[in-house]
């Protein structure tokens, strides 16, 4: 079942509320792979109704990122959620997102001001704004975010514990190609040379990850891994260890942290993120 009508969408949340059915909400911007289908799987695991959401948002491309040329295959999209057992596909238009006269954003001080917000000016505000409405629309018990984009997820998360939104977001470990490569629906853009080389980021995020363990100073393995990309011909933006929770840098890990790199092959944005 698709739904593109606002008030259809929670007339039918309603009925499941009254069944007294939880309800669990998997947001995207369409072009599934298997990491979203995960998603939807474990959204089945932990309530009786699945929503996935398809929308690509505007407010969080920049005028020189990919609005335009981001994959669109509704079909293909439409046909995967029903293998995954989605029980419903919640597909907004911009109008119904953002109607005439709309002039409300929600900004997150501190997570959003480094890392791939120094890079992408506004990005976040758009993704907290939008995720804000659609946990309004559909009312989740649960959300789940996959942790590929581990910074967004920290965004979102604290988001709603902000706004004192009823709702549990949950990350999702990030499922990847058997060379390592994180699934993206961008990575559809590589050309064949460019996929022979993109699981050298994976593997340059464990090599961090573990010259980092046991209280190690992080400069060191940093500038090695950031060496190593840049000489497989990826342009790095940034290779950082960062603290998981408060995502500020650490010099040394003493507690959960977070390598994270975001990086350019060819016209392509790439980013990733391991556990140390």
């Amino acid at each position: 079942m698709h739904i593109s009508d606002l008030a259809r969408l929670r007339e039918t949340v309603a009925g499941w509320r009254r069944a007294g059915e939880r309800v669990t909400l998997v947001p995207t911007m369409g072009a599934l792979h298997e990491g979203h289908v995960a998603l939807v799987a474990e959204a089945r695991r932990l309530g009786r109704r699945a929503v996935a959401s398809i929308f690509v948002n505007p407010t969080q491309f920049g005028p020189a990122e990919d609005f335009s040329r981001y994959p669109r295959v509704l079909d293909s999209d439409l046909d995967a959620l029903a293998r995954a057992g989605a029980d419903a596909a919640w597909i907004p238009s911009v109008e119904t997102m953002y109607p005439a006269g709309f002039g409300t954003r929600v900004e997150v001080a501190g997570l959003t001001e480094g890392l791939c917000g120094a890079f992408r000016p506004g990005h976040f505000s758009g993704v907290a704004t939008v995720v804000t409405k659609l946990l309004n629309q559909v009312r989740p018990d649960v959300a789940l975010f996959g942790e590929k984009d581990f910074q967004q997820l920290r965004v979102i998360q604290r988001a709603v514990a902000d706004l004192d939104l009823d709702i549990e977001i949950r990350g999702v470990p990030t499922i990847r190609e058997a060379d390592g490569l994180a699934l993206s629906s961008r990575n559809r853009y590589l050309s064949p040379e460019e996929r022979a080389v993109a699981p050298r980021l994976h593997a340059v995020l464990a090599e961090v990850a573990a010259a980092a363990r046991d209280g190690a100073a992080v400069a060191g393995p940093v500038a090695a891994g950031t060496e190593a990309l840049t000489a497989a011909g990826f342009q790095v933006q940034y290779l950082a260890v960062c603290d998981a929770g408060s995502l500020a840098p650490v010099a040394r890990v003493a507690g959960p942290a977070r390598v994270l790199v975001a990086a350019r092959l060819g016209r392509t944005r790439l980013i990733d993120n391991v556990a140390v």
